[in-house]
């Protein structure tokens, strides 16, 4: 089958390491299935493979990406679970399993003709979503859900910041947080997608670091240490930061004093379960919400498309059709 591999390691040039070609068929063993893969979604965890980040190399070739939706071995249209983990060693959420794992980083992905998953690791595919849409929800709009109807402890009506806007998981966060009513403020250093952040929902976009126009109840992060210090002064007392990456850097001053004086909290957020993957389909289906997608190619094209990414040339995601 065709598939878009990691073939090396490269920190300084990870895109360099990406390998186009033939790859053996998935063999799914017991309790495991094929999904045809229809379209396939890209996320920054494909470029942090590719520099070593969670996928050694004596695992490699890797065929890389999370994210696909596709036609089952039944025929049915299926978005696919990303998270390769057993609920029973997590209290009954497999993304506390210790030893968990997402697709491409043990298990091939699904940059590819063909992908096994675990048969639970299958959501039906409403139907009012197109491929293209539902390739987009295991990942950034996954994240995003369990973050602003789980982490936060939010009620509608709450405001919140979200930081870097642009990011496919910021993208989804304007959407589902105004979707939910809340007020939201987001940030760029583009003004190009500051004006993006408005076109999605969010109440106001400024500049990165500028100072708000009122203390929020809750920032949501994935930049991390670039942004820490604003997300911190952001925040109304007693107020939260739910964080779910560091694409900047993960060792910001804690700034501890503020943190204890004010009564701040700061929530970790990883993916979702296979359940509220069906629940974030079913949302998208019932309300019209839909993933903001930035451009569409084939998965022969996959290489433009990781380079769209690395050079943060991008507002919502990139899918890849096959």
């Amino acid at each position: 089958m065709f598939a878009i591999t990691a073939a090396r390691i490269d920190r300084d040039d990870p895109i360099s390491g990406l390998h186009a070609g033939e790859h053996p068929d998935p063999e799914p063993g017991e309790g495991w299935t094929t999904v045809t893969v229809k379209a396939a979604a890209l996320n920054h965890h494909d470029l942090w493979s590719l520099r070593g980040v969670g996928l050694s190399a004596d695992r490699l070739p890797m065929v890389l990406g999370c994210d696909a939706a596709g036609v089952d071995e039944d025929g049915r249209e299926v978005i696919v679970h990303a998270v390769i983990g057993d609920p029973g060693a997590g209290g009954g959420d497999e993304t506390l399993d210790p030893r968990r794992s997402l697709l491409s980083e043990v298990y091939d992905g699904t940059l590819a003709e063909k992908v096994a998953v675990p048969r639970r690791n299958l959501v039906a595919k409403p139907a009012e979503l197109s491929f293209e849409e539902a390739a987009c929800l295991p990942t950034a709009w996954l994240t995003a859900y369990r973050m602003v109807f789980e982490k936060a402890g939010l009620e509608p009506g709450s405001t919140v910041l979200v930081q870097g806007a642009g990011g496919g998981v910021a993208g989804a966060l304007i959407r589902l947080a105004s979707a939910a009513g809340h007020r939201v403020y987001a940030t760029s250093r583009s003004e190009a997608k500051r004006e993006s952040a408005l076109r999605l929902g969010a109440y106001a976009a400024v500049e990165a670091g500028e100072r708000l126009p009122e203390k929020v109840d809750a920032v949501f992060d994935s930049v991390g240490a670039a942004v820490w210090p604003h997300s911190v002064r952001s925040l109304r007392a007693g107020g939260r930061i739910v964080t779910c990456g560091a694409t900047s850097g993960d060792a910001p001053s804690a700034e501890l004093t503020r943190m204890f004086f004010l009564q701040l909290s700061v929530v970790g957020s990883t993916m979702g379960t296979r359940d509220q993957l069906r629940r974030v389909a079913e949302l998208c289906a019932r309300t019209g919400v839909r993933p903001e997608i930035d451009r569409v190619l084939p998965l022969t094209r996959a290489e433009e498309g990781f380079a769209a990414m690395a050079k943060g040339e991008l507002f919502g995601k990139v899918v890849f059709t096959v």
